[in-house]
């Protein structure tokens, strides 16, 4: 049950006309007019705020970033265009990572150690995820050949490791 409605007060404030007409023509889900949009826009800068040190609120906040991606993408998908896991796991990768860093505040070299490690677990998940998709000879990908094309150097370096380690 949801509580009582938030009571409205009246906010005045002059502006450049360029943003003005930004605002006029901006697209804002559940808003008609300028006053709905900046309520709407108010809100979200509000939960974003809020939420910087929640992963959880900062992670759907990320999310709600590339939302016009992601639906783009789903009515690619729709319409029988293909499904990509690449695209997917690099948008789960950036939004994770974002939601990290915007909510990161270390007071000390052991929180920015304990940061460090969970973006390169971040990174390397990543990494392993691209791996997969090219260890067929076509990935799952809008771009089947994607995956090929730009991994020859990862795998170089990672053979020359390899080497320098005595394997």
């Amino acid at each position: 049950m949801a509580g009582p409605a938030p009571t409205m007060e009246p906010l005045s404030a002059r502006i450049p006309s360029d943003l003005y007409l930004w605002l006029a023509q901006l697209q804002v889900d559940g808003a008609t007019t300028n006053s709905d949009k900046l309520r709407v826009l108010l809100g979200q800068l509000k939960r974003q705020h809020d939420g910087l040190a929640d992963f959880a609120a900062a992670h759907a906040w990320a999310r709600e970033l590339v939302s016009r991606l992601r639906d783009a993408l789903a009515h690619i998908e729709g319409q029988g265009s293909g499904h990509s896991e690449v695209m997917n796991l690099l948008l789960d990768h950036l939004t994770g990572s974002l939601a990290m860093v915007v909510g990161a505040s270390p007071q000390g070299p052991a929180d920015a150690a304990k940061l460090e490690d969970a973006l390169v677990r971040r990174a390397f998940s990543l990494a392993e995820g691209l791996l997969r998709q090219g260890t067929t000879t076509q990935a799952r990908a809008h771009d089947p050949d994607v995956v090929q094309r730009h991994m020859a150097t990862t795998l170089e370096l990672a053979q020359s490791i390899h080497k320098l380690q005595g394997g």
